[in-house]
Formats: C-alpha cells, structure tokens, sequence
C-alpha cells in the first residue's frame, strides 16, 4: 500500500477516533456521514440477526482534507477485541471515494460458494460461504493484524484482522483458532481451521469483508472460482454502500407475550403465510417472547 493511501486511512481511523460509543455526536462531523449508535455486544457478530437500526439518512458536507504527515500511531485510535464494528460510523452517503489495494490479496479457502452476500430468506447476510471440511486451513486475506479470535453467538469461533489497505476481515464458523488478538498475520497465513459452530448448517467458512465497520460484498472484490482479485484496486464509495438502503426498509416486530401469528399479521397488515415464508417457518411455530419476525 503507498504512502499517500496509507496515511489516508491512518486519518480516517483518527477522525473516527471521537465517536463515543454511548452519545454519537452530531450529524455535521468532519467525514460529511451519518454517525449512528451501535452498542459494543455481540448483537453485531451475529450475521443472521436482524441489522441494527439506523436513521434516517441525509446529505451532509465533504470529508477533510488529509494531512499527508501524520503519524502511523494512528492507525490504532480506535482498537476494540470485543466488537466487530466498534466505529459508528454509517458509509451510506459517503461522499469521498478511497482506493483499497488488493494486490496482495491471498483467498481464504477454495472451495464452492454455497452462499453469497445479500437477503437470505428473513434476514441479511454480510458475507460469502465457501464450503470446506472440519480441520481445512483457513488463511489471512492480506497482513495485517488481529483484532478479534473468539467465539461468539453467531459467528461461532472467529477472527477479525484489521489489514494495512483500510479493510477489515472477519473469517467465521471455525473449528479452531490458530492466533490471539494483537497477533501480526502475512497474507497466507494460516489462522485457523474450519468448522461448524455457531450458527451453521454444515461445514463452510463465513468470509466478510468490512470498512470502517460497513460490509462490502466480498464478490465485488474477488473472483471466488479462481481467488485472485478482480482488479488491483478496488474503489469504496457510496455506490458500495447501497444495499443499505434495502436493509433500512425492512420491517421488524419483537414478539410479546400473547402474540399469535393471526395477530401479528393482522397488526402488520399482512398475512399469516407471508410471515411464515419470510421468517422460515410454519403456522405451528411456537413464538417465543422477544424473537423478531420479519414482516416485510
């Protein structure tokens, strides 16, 4: 990665650095984009549960000019081993555009994608499944170093690395992690070894690609049947960004007690079939207080 986009991200983690994680500041910050309140659980890691809430959306100014001088300490402002996206930052109007270098870019696994980026069934999946066996090598996409290695509740055993081009990656549903967080990582490296935890219904790894907290369709950036990036470069911008507006569209209701689902689609103005194809299910399903049915 040169210089000049290096120390491009170095500032823009640095801006991102004055977000606090309980009172986002205002709108009009120095990036021209929505910052929005993501709390640091593990809500986030789960790639099956519905998207967090975002508001409502609007154009605000540029981002800043950058200062080709400034130390590369900034590069770990902002460093959380708990949360996959710690930033609060929303890239849905983003008005800049940034270069990502994916020259060095080593594929994870080969192996068939079973599952790519986009709606699945009631929900919004963030990444691209590859399938493999337990035990299969899974290895680092670029140098970089590691954030997070733990499990959670969705992604079962995981690893997040934060690479020197500005993207993070998130390598999910691991049989065995194979480095610790703060742990320097080459593209190639082995990290961990597949699996088939958390929530999984056979063995494959669960690959995303993130900037600044906001996943990018992996297949926009690499070819999966030959695993070599489609171009050298890769340009983030706000057309990169654009499923958000769908996933902003989607209708949420948290069941409580008493609910049935007559009643709910009632309340939805929708239909008791509609709600069992959305959310994969049948008109038998016992609802459980606190679940979220998709409704539209």
């Amino acid at each position: 990665m040169n210089v000049v986009k290096r120390i491009k991200f170095l500032v823009l983690l640095a801006g991102v650095a004055s977000v606090s994680f309980a009172e986002p500041s205002s709108p009009d910050n120095i990036f021209g984009i929505e910052e929005i309140e993501i709390s640091e659980t593990e809500a986030d890691e789960s790639q099956l549960l519905p998207p967090d809430t975002e508001d409502d959306l609007n154009d605000f100014g540029d981002f800043v000019s950058y200062d080709e001088n400034l130390p590369e300490g900034l590069y770990n402002s902002i460093w959380s081993d708990v949360a996959v996206n710690p930033y609060n930052i929303n890239l849905y109007r983003m008005k800049d555009t940034v270069q990502i270098d994916m020259r060095d870019y080593h594929h994870p696994i080969y192996g068939k994608v079973t599952s790519v980026f986009g709606m699945r069934r009631y929900r919004y999946h963030y990444g691209t499944d590859i399938k493999l066996n337990i035990g299969d090598t899974v290895r680092c996409a670029f140098d970089g170093k590691v954030r997070i290695a733990k499990i959670g509740r969705g992604y079962g055993y995981y690893v997040l690395v934060r690479h020197e081009n500005g993207l993070e990656t998130i390598y999910g549903h691991l049989s065995k992690i194979l480095v610790k967080p703060d742990s320097i990582v080459c593209a190639g490296d082995g990290i961990a070894l597949g699996g088939n935890t958390g929530r999984s219904t056979g063995p494959h790894l669960h690959f995303e690609m993130r900037y600044v907290g906001n996943p990018i369709n992996p297949q926009s950036l690499v070819d999966f049947e030959t695993g070599r990036p489609i171009s050298n470069t890769y340009l983030v911008c706000a057309e990169t960004f654009k499923y958000k507006g769908a996933v902003n569209n989607l209708a949420y209701y948290t069941v409580r007690r008493g609910d049935t689902l007559s009643g709910i689609a009632k309340k939805k103005g929708t239909t008791v079939s509609k709600l069992c194809k959305m959310n994969n299910i049948t008109a038998r399903t016992t609802l459980k207080i606190g679940r979220k049915l998709r409704c539209s």
